[in-house]
């Protein structure tokens, strides 16, 4: 008996698309845990990174670099129950994420500043003088 398997086009592609997530192929981020999506990007002087953390309070959010890993962790726990409430589903009462991830180029970790502003969180680490390109004079 002959078995027919079809195939959907669009999930070949998405595999496909999962190649180059591969860290082999993202010189420089040899790190890669966790789950909070990031974006990173480098201008002249600083590398930028946002996460999205919405709900989480300043006192609830963890930032830390290290040798040029980058460590963001968010926890939060439902401070009260309403007691005159009768409850039919709950998943609001606790929520974590975390993501480390390693930054490409030397940084000038101590000089790091973040922010958390409408569910925002905005890092901006500076790149040291070493990272940065230096001029060469042609004689």
């Amino acid at each position: 008996m002959t078995t027919l398997v079809t195939r959907d086009p669009m999930s070949l592609l998405q595999n496909f698309g999962r190649l180059f997530e591969d860290s082999y192929f993202r010189p420089g981020f040899e790190i890669e845990e966790g789950t909070l999506p990031l974006d990173i990007s480098q201008t002249e002087k600083e590398m930028v990174v946002r996460a999205s953390l919405p709900g989480y309070k300043r006192e609830d959010v963890d930032v830390q670099v290290h040798n040029g890993v980058l460590s963001i962790s968010a926890g939060y726990e439902a401070e009260s129950e309403e007691q005159d409430e009768r409850y039919y589903r709950r998943e609001r009462r606790v929520g974590a994420v975390s993501r480390r991830v390693a930054l490409p180029g030397i940084v000038a970790e101590t000089e790091t500043h973040a922010e958390l502003k409408d569910g925002v969180l905005t890092v901006r680490i500076p790149l040291s003088e070493k990272a940065k390109p230096f001029k060469i004079a042609i004689e």
